[in-house]
């Protein structure tokens, strides 16, 4: 079994009264290796300033994170096949919705990857099926109830 952890880390401006909830969400996620991200709640549910909208959201990291892991079994499926990548673009978003309790949750994620090839590129069926599996071994994917459509652009 492998494990995986990131620390994240927040502090109450001194000014900040905090039980008023007027308060920043600004923080910081570190992970290993030293790189540090800086996140905040999304101002679409924390209202400006108490968010941070430059900085990343926990519903944009979960759209990012399953794009991201689509992105690394199709690459590896696509060099396994024989077909060289030059590039990998994917303009992937996520819908927030209620579900059938009335809880916010990310719904569905539409991953829109656009990939560009040197020499040979697959077919249509070829790159179908290299998405396919991407998305069949992909474990974020596979750990979220979120509905994942994937609409290749072609190339």
């Amino acid at each position: 079994m492998t494990t995986f952890g990131a620390t994240v880390r927040w502090n109450r401006d001194e000014d900040a009264a905090f039980t008023d909830n007027k308060y920043s969400r600004a923080h910081v996620w570190e992970f290993d290796g030293g790189a540090e991200v800086p996140a905040s709640s999304s101002p679409h549910i924390v209202r400006l300033p108490y968010s941070v909208a430059e900085n990343v959201d926990p519903e944009e990291a979960f759209v990012a994170s399953i794009s991201s892991c689509h992105m690394l079994f199709f690459l590896s499926g696509a060099a396994k096949a024989g077909f060289v990548v030059d590039s990998y673009r994917d303009e992937a978003q996520g819908v927030l919705a209620k579900n059938d309790q009335g809880k916010l949750y990310v719904s569905h994620v539409t991953l829109r990857p656009q990939v560009n090839y040197s020499g040979q590129s697959p077919d249509i069926t070829a790159e179908s099926l290299l998405h396919h599996e991407a998305h069949e071994q992909c474990f974020i994917a596979n750990s979220v109830l979120t509905h994942i459509e994937v609409e290749p652009i072609a190339h």
